[in-house]
C-alpha cells in the first residue's frame, strides 16, 4: 500500500504544530500558507516543501486545513472536492450553514471529515469518563481562563476556548439544549474576550461556562453535581477528586460524616493529546476507525456557541 501522505494549510502558531507532528509520523506531503515567507521557514523546520493550494492538495491524500476560522470552509470545501479527507480545526466552519455544506460533501464522496476537538482526546477526559461510570451530572460548572496572548483574535473566546466546554458539557448531558443566557465583554480585541454562559437543557440540567483570555492566571476546572454526588476535576493539577455512595467497585474512604458515601480520586499522567486525535485521524483514513470528534459532534459544539454569541446582545 502506498503511502499516506497528508498536507497542512496554514500554518500559524497552532498550524505549526500539526506540521511539526506529521513530519514525525513520516507522512506530511508539504504545507501551504498565505504568507510564502512563514510557509518557507516551517517547511524548513519540519523538512518538507512549501507548496501553492492547489499543488499541496495534488500531492496529499488528506489535508489538515488550520487557518483562520473564516477560511475553513473555502479550504475544506476545495479539499473536500478534490477528493481529499479533511481535520478541520475547531471551529468547524464560520456558520451552521458552511458546516451543513462540508457535511454533505464529505458524506456524499465517503471522505473522512474530522474536527479538532482535541480535548476529546486528552488524558483528563479519557480519566474522567472512566471514572464517572454512571454518573448522571445535574447541574455542571466549568471554567477555563488564562492571561491574553496576541493570537486566535479572529473569534470570540467562545469559539476559541469554551467550545472546548461546550462540547464537553454537550458530551456529558444526554438531552437537548432549551435555553441559553450569556454576557461578556471586550477588553482587549474588537471580540468578546470573556464570557459567562448558562445552559439550560430539557432534562432539568443546568451548566454554567466560564471562558476567559483576558484573566489574572490560567485555570481549568469541571464540577459535576447529581445525585450520584459530586466530581471536581482539576485540569492543571491533574487531579480528580469525587464524593458518592460507597461501592465495592471503587476503592473509596468512607465520609465520618455522611454515612453510606465515600471520598476518592484519580489522577493521569498527560500525553500528547495533538498526537493522539492525529493518529485517530490517519487510524479512521487507513481502517475506518470510527471518528470521534466527528462532524455532528463539531456541528452541534458550533451551534451553542454561536446561540452564546447570540445571547449576548
Amino acid at each position: 500500500m502506498q503511502a499516506l501522505r497528508i498536507g497542512v494549510a496554514g500554518v500559524g502558531h497552532f498550524g505549526r504544530f500539526h506540521a511539526l507532528k506529521l513530519a514525525k509520523f513520516g507522512v506530511l506531503a508539504g504545507l501551504a500558507d498565505a504568507s510564502a515567507e512563514r510557509a518557507a521557514v516551517v517547511a524548513a523546520e519540519c523538512e518538507s516543501q512549501a507548496l501553492p493550494l492547489a499543488a499541496l492538495i495534488e500531492a496529499s491524500d488528506a489535508v489538515v486545513v488550520a487557518a483562520p476560522t473564516a477560511h475553513h470552509f473555502a479550504l475544506a470545501e476545495q479539499v473536500l472536492r478534490a477528493g481529499r479527507h479533511v481535520f478541520i480545526e475547531k471551529p468547524i466552519a464560520a456558520t451552521l450553514a458552511e458546516a451543513d455544506a462540508l457535511v454533505a460533501l464529505a458524506q456524499a464522496r465517503g471522505l473522512v471529515l474530522q474536527v479538532g476537538h482535541i480535548e476529546r482526546y486528552s488524558a483528563a477526559i479519557q480519566t474522567l469518563r472512566r471514572e464517572m461510570g454512571g454518573f448522571a451530572p445535574r447541574a455542571l460548572e466549568a471554567t477555563r481562563v488564562a492571561p491574553f496572548r496576541p493570537r486566535s483574535l479572529d473569534v470570540s473566546v467562545v469559539l476559541d476556548l469554551m467550545i472546548h466546554d461546550i462540547d464537553l458539557v454537550l458530551s456529558l448531558v444526554d438531552a437537548p439544549l432549551v435555553d441559553v443566557r450569556a454576557v461578556g465583554a471586550r477588553l482587549a480585541s474588537g471580540l468578546p474576550d470573556y464570557v459567562v454562559a448558562q445552559l439550560r437543557f430539557e432534562n432539568g440540567a443546568q451548566a454554567q461556562i466560564t471562558a476567559s483570555r483576558v484573566a489574572v492566571a490560567m485555570e481549568r476546572r469541571l464540577r459535576l453535581l447529581g445525585d450520584g454526588g459530586e466530581i471536581r476535576v482539576d485540569f492543571l493539577a491533574r487531579e480528580l477528586r469525587a464524593l458518592r455512595p460507597l461501592s465495592p467497585a471503587r476503592d473509596a474512604a468512607a465520609d465520618e460524616n455522611m454515612p453510606g458515601w465515600g471520598r476518592d480520586e484519580a489522577t493521569w499522567t498527560e500525553h500528547d493529546s495533538l498526537e493522539a486525535e492525529l493518529r485517530a485521524f490517519i487510524a479512521s483514513i487507513q481502517h475506518a476507525a470510527p471518528v470521534e470528534a466527528n462532524a455532528a459532534i463539531a456541528r452541534a459544539a458550533l451551534a451553542t456557541a454561536l446561540r452564546i454569541e447570540a445571547a449576548l446582545g
